[in-house]
């Protein structure tokens, strides 16, 4: 089987490799043909450490395809269905998923996959990156982490919502809970950023503001509902013209860097609300004093 492996954290390249195989599911368990996969910022993450992962491992965690075989148990899936991927699927049964009533915060799937070597190269066992792999022709997961969706739904599509879409139009509605008419700023337009734009879009948001430092994204963030696109150092001159120096109702932060989480902070009203959405490095610090967490009174997530 054919798939993008990497050997090492650390590596710079992967190699592409023909002789990978992974087991015929176990109970509670599927295998999926994958046939649409998205690549994420996240899949370099790993690759460099910033994400633990450990290594050799097939990347890739969003991915869409059908299933080949069911193990014993699975009830609700069968040959032939449609499939998105789900890397961090709720078991149902923890005090996340029961007592919380929290199933997005249920890691005991995560983390179980996330150390199983479920693909083999010759003698060496391989892992899946999020305990997913889509980077491979074929794969196998909990069947939490496969969810059913119509055969006519495009398949790259469909990948993207494994990650990048459930993650930012989540932020937005579910997280911040994005009011009707309020205004949103967000940093960053990559996949989860554009995601971000549209579920503060869905939710009614009056102003989006998208900051980018790339052209073409500031054009592409327009296309999924951005009403403003700017370059960072625009942004004050921008928020003034807009919030009368107020600042903005919500801030997103979907690139992960400690500079860009501290500018959603600082652009968020008093009273405004920050979310940090990207992914940022175990050595990485972001600073705060004590007295403006206290004055602004912000509710950061």
């Amino acid at each position: 089987m054919r798939g993008a492996l990497l050997h090492n954290t650390g590596d710079e390249t992967l190699e592409i490799v023909d002789d990978l195989e992974v087991a015929d599911p176990g109970p509670g368990q599927v295998k999926i043909q994958i046939e649409a996969t998205g690549v994420c910022h996240s899949d370099l993450h790993a690759m460099t450490g910033a994400l633990p992962q450990p290594a050799p491992v097939v990347l890739g965690h969003e991915g869409a395809g059908v299933i080949t075989a069911v193990g014993e148990g699975v009830t609700n899936l069968a040959e032939g269905d449609h499939v998105i991927v789900a890397w961090s699927p709720p078991c149902g049964l923890c005090t996340m998923c029961v007592d919380h009533k929290s199933p997005h915060l249920c890691v005991m799937l995560q983390f179980e996959w996330a150390i199983q070597q479920k693909f083999t190269r010759g003698d060496t066992g391989v892992f899946g990156m999020a305990g997913s792999g889509t980077w491979a022709r074929e794969t196998i997961m909990p069947w939490q982490g496969a969810v059913k969706i119509d055969d006519d739904i495009p398949f790259p599509v469909a990948s993207l919502v494994g990650c990048a879409v459930m993650t930012g139009v989540g932020a937005a509605i579910n997280t911040a809970k994005v009011t009707p008419g309020s205004s949103v700023v967000v940093f960053g337009c990559g996949g989860v950023g554009i995601s971000v734009i549209q579920g503060a879009r869905i939710a009614g948001a009056a102003t989006i503001v998208a900051v980018d430092m790339v052209d073409s994204k500031l054009e592409t963030a327009k296309t999924f509902g951005a009403t403003h696109a700017v370059k960072p150092e625009e942004l004050d001159d921008l928020k003034g013209e807009l919030t009368g120096g107020d600042g903005f109702d919500y801030a997103f932060e979907a690139i992960g860097l400690p500079v860009t989480m501290r500018a959603a902070f600082d652009a968020v009203r008093r009273g405004g609300t920050a979310v940090v959405v990207g992914v940022g490095k175990m050595d990485q610090m972001v600073e705060f004093n004590a007295f403006e967490i206290f004055f602004r009174r912000e509710r950061s997530s």
